[in-house]
């Protein structure tokens, strides 16, 4: 039996807990709903902080990493690698995120459980 999380399933979880806290969420590229890549580009008040990567690694199990422009790099740079990664794997999901404590965000996405 396949137990890993649908990426429909597990955007919607990432939508409805940043509305939960008071944020924002967009799904800026709907991919296949049951085993496209994701990315979250993670932003606070308008400006962004980070892109994370939901992967598959060797184990059969799903791990969320940094990928992509570093804090601070220019919308034009986002937005590029953004429209490369859609352009190489058009089933990937963009999920944004405007959240009030973004390095919180991450550190709990990226830990390992």
């Amino acid at each position: 039996m396949d137990e890993r999380l649908n990426s429909s399933i597990e955007v919607g979880g990432l939508v409805r807990r940043a509305e939960a806290e008071g944020g924002f969420a967009a799904i800026l590229h709907k991919g296949d709903s049951e085993r496209g890549a994701i990315l979250i580009i993670v932003r606070r008040r308008g400006d962004y902080v980070a892109c994370l990567e939901r992967t598959l690694g060797f184990d059969g199990r799903y791990a969320w990493g940094r990928t992509g422009p570093d804090k601070g790099s220019a919308p034009e740079i986002l937005a590029e690698f953004l429209e490369r990664r859609v352009k190489f794997d058009s089933d990937s999901w963009l999920i944004e995120l405007d959240i009030a404590q973004p390095e919180r965000f991450i550190a709990e996405t990226t830990s390992a459980a």
